[in-house]
This record gives C-alpha cells, sequence and structure tokens, in this order.
C-alpha cells in the first residue's frame, strides 16, 4: 500500500522549506554583523513601529544561548537541506536517523513558538525574516512528524490507527488552521497600529 507522504514529496518540502530557512537566517544574520558594527545601522527589515528586526535585535532574546539566534539557522538548515537531497537519491535511511531529525525539528518548533511568544507579548515587535522561518518550520515539523507515524517509526500500533488517518485526511486546513491562528495573534496583539493604517 502507498504512504500517503512519501519521502519524495517530503523531500521536496523539506528542501524548499530548509533554503527559505537557510537563507532567512544567513540575511538576518548579516543584518546582526552590521548593526553590531554601527548602532545606528537601521536594518533591511526595520519597516515600521511593528515590522522592526532592529528592536528584536537589540532584545535579550536574539541571543536565547550566548550567540545570534540566527546562527542556530545557518548551521542547522543545511543539515534538513542535505537530508533533503538525499532522499531525493531514493536513499532509505534508518530509523535512528528519522528520530534524530524529528528530535531536531521538534526542537525548532519550540524554540520558533517561544521566539514568536517573546516577540509577540514580551518585545512587542516582529522580524519578518525571523517570521519566513517561523513559517517554513511549522510545516517541516507537520509533514515529518505525520511521515514518520505513517511509516512506524513511531511505532506500528501508531501507524495503523484511525486518529492518524483522520489526520492525515485533514493535514492541509489542520496546517491552515495553525497559520490563521498566527496571524490572528499578531492581528489581535498590534490592532493598535493596524487600525491606524486603514
Amino acid at each position: 500500500m502507498r504512504r500517503a507522504f512519501d519521502d519524495r514529496r517530503l523531500a521536496w518540502g523539506l528542501l524548499v522549506g530548509a533554503l527559505v530557512g537557510l537563507i532567512a537566517s544567513a540575511v538576518l544574520l548579516i543584518e546582526r554583523l552590521r548593526l553590531a558594527e554601527d548602532p545606528t545601522y537601521v536594518p533591511s527589515c526595520s519597516l515600521n513601529p511593528v515590522l522592526s528586526c532592529g528592536s528584536v535585535m537589540a532584545s535579550d532574546q536574539a541571543s536565547l544561548f550566548g550567540f545570534p539566534n540566527p546562527l542556530l539557522g545557518v548551521g542547522l538548515f543545511p543539515v534538513v537541506v542535505t537530508t533533503a537531497v538525499v532522499l531525493l537519491t531514493a536513499a532509505r535511511l534508518p530509523r535512528w536517523y528519522w528520530l534524530g531529525l524529528q528530535l531536531g525539528v521538534t526542537a525548532a518548533l519550540a524554540l520558533v513558538g517561544w521566539l514568536a511568544f517573546q516577540s509577540l507579548y514580551r518585545i512587542g515587535a516582529l522580524c519578518p525574516y525571523c517570521m519566513a522561518v517561523w513559517a517554513v518550520v511549522v510545516p517541516m515539523f507537520w509533514y515529518l512528524t505525520l511521515r514518520n507515524a505513517e511509516a512506524g517509526v513511531f511505532g506500528a500500533r501508531l501507524a495503523r490507527s484511525r486518529g492518524l488517518q483522520t489526520v492525515q485526511a485533514w493535514h492541509a486546513p489542520i496546517l491552515l488552521l495553525a497559520y490563521l491562528g498566527v496571524l490572528a495573534l499578531i492581528g489581535v496583539r498590534f490592532w493598535s497600529y493596524w487600525s491606524t493604517l486603514v
């Protein structure tokens, strides 16, 4: 029986998502370095009081582990790119690798979730390049998780479950709801600013 989430389709999704994430991370890192060299520099992604990379970069949250957060993306998105390319060659990866990749994207999702919360409710500004990373990490996590569940990486019982079949049937609307939820949070949080533009 053909799996709904075959590795080739997943590979293309991972490749595109990881390349977007890598580019956004690299540009953000360059902007961060320019700001470190010249405190008066205005980053290209500082567009208005809400979409303001400069405000985000100046925060403590921008260096969560003691170095600029974009270094994580520059260092780790290439792992996903490489994985995608390997999958496109029809290579079969062992279960331990899938579990490791799952752990990585789950950690990435937790980090972007925390950073999104910090941007919305602590910093009070949004970074467009950061949001590009958020936008690709969510589907990468979602579809890798579905693939691993279906392939039995988390156990045969889950792979055969009716719940998984239901989620697979509704995978796109569920993902769309996640995006709409984030957009709603952004809209509500910054409504006082958005309303002045209408």
